[in-house]
């Protein structure tokens, strides 16, 4: 069995941070995506060594455990003066069907693939080989029949899971941890979150169209019960798109609206599109720039319960500019009678 270096595959030191990690990922996969290249059994071989890595890195305690294999490897390897699952190995007898030390077996079966499969080395180390490939759809299984693995691998060579000597009480048996939520990023625009939409997703290799309910806010998680696979929650990572004309305060938006000075002076109504559509505007006379206008009822709706926000209209006033002498004259003359004292006094 290979070691197989999964930062390696994404491109990335061993310091990555999570975010990077997916920025890869998503780089890499959209590059050879089946969609993008089929029938080409190079891109799909990469495709299923993508989603492997990320399958692990992406994992907390996943890539805890690997870190710790990996520091480890050579140690495992001397161990049997060679590959450590090669013949006359100590671990050999955890090939496919083969009986390991401590009457711990491990059953490997491979069929047909597709990119939701992952290799042996996966499967032993990390288990869940099954899972993924019945989450994909797809119609190969990687089976395991029994715990251990990594641990019991550390226990034999006398070492924990931080990579320094085992202690007396024995070797331990790590368990798989429990299934967990499935999360997948969703990245919408305003005008979607506000009224409300659809998108397709991709979770381990199944492509689902899921619901995005009105009133998501960036960071919002919205809980899709049992769509995860493996009667796991599909939970979307919600993130709005910023808008050219609306800024978002919680459910409260604002926005701009540009008035002449005769409309500021003396007051008017003029139109202004909102989310919703477009209404008239009732400007006060004597509107200072920067007033700000409450449109109640006009902004995001609650993502929970019943209700909307407000939208908030910032009045900046625009001057007329090249003014011909007499236009000049006839302000000078409106300035006189208009006189207003220091404002910045």
């Amino acid at each position: 069995m290979e070691y197989r270096d999964y930062y390696a595959v994404l491109g990335l030191p061993r310091s990555a941070t999570p975010a990077e990690i997916k920025k890869a990922y998503r780089k890499l996969a959209r590059q050879v995506h089946p969609d993008v290249k089929p029938g080409d059994a190079a891109a799909e071989k990469r495709f299923k060594e993508i989603n492997e890595a990320h399958e692990v890195l992406s994992d907390p305690g996943k890539r805890k455990r690997y870190d710790t294999l990996g520091a480890n490897w050579d140690t495992i390897r001397s161990a049997g003066g060679g590959d450590p699952f090669g013949p006359g190995g100590p671990f050999a007898g955890y090939r496919a069907q083969a009986g390991g030390p401590g009457g711990v077996r491990y059953e490997f079966r491979t069929g047909g693939g597709g990119p939701g499969d992952f290799s042996d080395f996966f499967t032993f180390f990390f288990g869940g080989g099954a899972e993924a490939a019945a989450r994909s759809g797809r119609g190969g299984a990687r089976t395991r029949s029994a715990e251990g693995g990594f641990d019991d691998l550390l226990a034999q060579l006398g070492l924990n899971t931080t990579g320094s000597a085992a202690g007396s009480g024995g070797p331990g048996r790590g368990r798989t941890a429990a299934s967990r939520d499935v999360t997948a990023d969703v990245e919408v625009s305003l005008e979607e979150a506000f009224h409300g939409t659809t998108r397709l997703v991709e979770v381990d290799g199944r492509r689902l169209e899921v619901k995005v309910p009105r009133g998501v806010a960036t960071g919002s998680r919205v809980r899709l019960a049992g769509q995860g696979g493996d009667s796991r929650d599909l939970i979307l990572v919600m993130r709005v798109r910023p808008h050219g004309t609306f800024r978002r305060h919680g459910d409260d938006l604002e926005r701009d609206l540009r008035v002449t000075l005769e409309e500021a002076l003396l007051g008017a109504e003029v139109p202004v599109t909102t989310l919703k559509g477009r209404l008239l505007l009732r400007i006060p006379a004597g509107s200072q720039a920067g007033r700000r206008i409450r449109l109640a009822g006009q902004g995001m709706p609650h993502l929970k319960g019943s209700g909307t926000g407000d939208l908030y209209v910032v009045i900046s006033v625009v001057l007329p500019s090249a003014l011909t002498p007499q236009a000049e004259q006839a302000a000078r003359v409106f300035l006189e009678l208009a006189r207003q004292p220091d404002p910045r006094t």
